[in-house]
């Protein structure tokens, strides 16, 4: 598994890339790279910007890390 920092920067993303792809906040993406809790509604966007940029399914459970309320 990887981690959600893993995910974004093989894509050569910055944390304002994701934040905008997934439609939340640059907060949310660094507090979720960091351990913090988040919200499973921003789990699921981030899990889902990830799938649009990878072409397959991720799922947030599949990031490791996470750290889902």
């Amino acid at each position: 598994m990887m981690t959600l920092r893993q995910f974004r920067l093989e894509l050569g993303w910055n944390v304002s890339k994701l934040a905008d792809a997934a439609g939340v906040t640059r907060q949310s993406v660094s507090a979720a790279e960091r351990g913090g809790v988040i919200q499973a509604e921003t789990a699921k966007a981030i899990a889902d910007a990830l799938s649009r940029a990878y072409q397959r399914e991720i799922k947030p459970w599949e990031i490791e890390g996470l750290n889902i309320r």
